[in-house]
């Protein structure tokens, strides 16, 4: 199954660019996410909790960036084994294109999925499929654009004790 999406981020590219390669920015995006640890070169190690259907389970996997074009493009992939509940593997083919205003995100997703969840039927699985790619992406998007919105009116007070400019969690992390 491929899905196809586009987003339009009103954010800079090189900003985007850093937001997709940061793996804390990862881990906030993946859903399920529990925990994200590892490197760009060594790939991550990761553990999701998802529940398809009726099953839940806990995946552990290995998550890769790889054919990464600076600054145009990349492969998000990923891989799991859920124990009983069976596996999942996909990935994303992921590519940044400056426009007015901000940088244009189109991805190209695939997912699969053996074991007891496949036998969910692939309605079920198509469906599941393309809701974790689009909450992936929504995610990124919001925390791009408005890296703290929750925390816009608790940390109003704090920063104008201390006439700092406040910075979101993910411009602090990459010195914007």
């Amino acid at each position: 199954m491929k899905l196809t999406d586009t987003r339009e981020i009103k954010a800079a590219p090189q900003v985007v660019w850093d937001a997709i390669l940061n793996p804390e920015m990862l881990k906030e995006c993946i859903p399920g996410c529990e925990s994200l640890t590892g490197s760009i070169a060594d790939g991550y190690e990761a553990v999701v909790k998802q529940k398809v259907g009726p099953v839940s389970a806990t995946f552990t996997g290995l998550v890769q960036l790889s054919d990464i074009v600076p600054g145009q493009s990349l492969r998000i992939s990923g891989e799991g084994k859920g124990g009983v509940a069976g596996f999942a593997k996909g990935g994303a083919n992921v590519s940044f294109e400056p426009m007015e205003g901000g940088t244009r995100l189109t991805y190209e997703a695939e997912a699969n999925v053996g074991g007891k969840i496949a036998q969910l039927g692939s309605r079920i699985i198509d469906s599941f499929a393309k809701k974790l790619a689009d909450e992936f992406f929504t995610r990124f998007q919001e925390a791009v654009e408005d890296p703290e919105p929750e925390l816009e009116t608790a940390t109003e007070e704090a920063v104008a004790d201390s006439d700092e400019k406040k910075k979101g969690w993910f411009k602090r992390l990459i010195g914007g």
